[in-house]
């Protein structure tokens, strides 16, 4: 099993080179995003067939929810890149290749712990049955993938009318969580623990470091204080944004809000 997870991890770093190699020669951050959903998808066909001789449903199922997920995000933010021509989180990095280099090795560490649960699942050396656990953690992990979805959708239709250019979204899911689709995301990593925890016991526990690491990552690294920092800086002195901050859950809907 260790040396199986120890390829997998080399198979996500080998990707991730391969990627940085052609962005750091063009200078270029429109393939960051998108080597990020599709080295998701190589780890785990890697993974289910380093233990080929013990496919099952409940093999494929996680495969599939792995595959759908990292499928649909790579080709949202390819198609974001594309349009906006570059991510600022890389201006003055882009040009630097050793600091440009650190994010792309942040980048493998984050998948190979992210996907944890599931490398140990899709390695496991004997029977597995679908379960109890394993229809809550599907469901658990769709309801993540069209959470997400959605709230990309909708923030990419209002991002493309001119008449809201210079605005922030504050309608559909985002009236009632200033970053749903970051609730998304974790939701669909919890779902995937779920999914497999029949199967987790002895050192394998530890892969519980899954959902807590991608949602402290979100919480309190690279996602919403990045967000919410941009965004104070663009709208801060608006006072209906103001009202919007306070009115709305960073992550999870207010439901009682007191009134001033």
């Amino acid at each position: 099993m260790l040396t199986n997870i120890l390829i997998v991890f080399g198979v996500i770093f080998f990707l991730q080179l391969i990627f940085f190699t052609y962005a750091v020669i063009q200078k270029t951050d429109k393939v960051t995003d998108l080597s990020y959903g599709l080295t998701f998808i190589v780890a785990s066909i890697a993974s289910i067939s380093l233990a080929s001789e013990y496919i099952s449903i409940y093999k494929w199922l996680l495969a599939l929810l792995i595959v759908v997920w990292g499928l649909r995000l790579a080709i949202y933010l390819f198609i974001r890149i594309l349009k906006t021509g570059k991510d600022e989180r890389f201006d003055g990095i882009r040009e630097k290749p050793l600091k440009f280099a650190g994010f792309w090795i942040l980048q493998a560490i984050s998948v190979f712990i992210i996907l944890l649960p599931t490398t140990y699942a899709l390695l496991l050396e004997q029977s597995t049955h679908i379960s109890t656990f394993s229809y809550i953690g599907f469901l658990i992990a769709i309801l993540g993938i069209l959470l997400e979805s959605s709230a990309d959708i909708q923030k990419y239709i209002f991002k493309s009318k001119k008449e809201n250019r210079g605005k922030w979204i504050q309608s559909g899911l985002w009236k009632y969580s200033r970053h749903p689709n970051y609730l998304g995301e974790i939701l669909m990593w919890l779902g995937v623990f779920v999914y497999v925890l029949p199967y987790i016991n002895d050192w394998a526990i530890f892969t519980v470091i899954s959902p807590m690491y991608i949602t402290y990552l979100l919480l309190f690294v690279t996602g919403i204080p990045t967000l919410e920092k941009r965004d104070m800086e663009r709208y801060g002195s608006n006072e209906k944004y103001l009202e919007y901050i306070h009115n709305t859950g960073i992550l999870l809907p207010k439901i009682f809000v007191k009134k001033s």
